[in-house]
């Protein structure tokens, strides 16, 4: 089926935001996990799974759509250094999505593609929750200090 090429861009657009993500939840979860955060670390972990699941969801419509996924292009990758500006990048990311998708459901549906809002939608559910979730994790740092919000993630490694 042939889609319009606006609401491809857009898919696209998307599709290189995921990957993005993908990779930034990954690297953050593995220093995460290099630092003793065990707990948090499978949190990000499993967050980056859910974003290669929407980046296969994404690329499944291209595809119907006769377009060509791009996979060669990627956003700027944030690295945190401490959990506050892992959560600050983390954040970033999602509050660039959520623009972009909200921007992309009104144009596809404006060009009569519901499938495609759809699927932006849901994808638009996901991060609305994940930016929840970062914006009480950031103000559990700001009220208890890093240093004692750290001391919850740490789990033993079982013998």
């Amino acid at each position: 089926m042939q889609g319009d090429p606006e609401v491809i861009e857009f898919l696209n657009e998307q599709l290189t935001a995921e990957l993005t993500a993908i990779n930034q939840y990954f690297l953050h979860a593995k220093m995460q996990e290099n630092f003793g955060w065990t707990r948090l670390a499978k949190y990000t972990r499993h967050e980056s799974f859910d974003e290669m699941k929407h980046a296969e969801v994404l690329t499944d419509r291209i595809l119907f759509l006769d377009g060509l996924p791009n996979y060669q292009r990627l956003f700027h990758v944030r690295v945190g250094q401490t959990v506050k500006e892992m959560f600050e990048a983390d954040r970033q990311i999602e509050v660039e999505a959520i623009d972009r998708l909200r921007r992309g459901i009104h144009v596809m549906r404006e060009k009569g593609d519901i499938t495609s809002a759809n699927i932006f939608e849901s994808i638009l559910a996901d991060e609305e929750h994940h930016i929840d979730y970062l914006d009480t994790q950031l103000e559990l740092v700001e009220k208890l200090g890093e240093a004692l919000y750290i001391a919850q993630l740490i789990e033993q490694p079982e013998s």
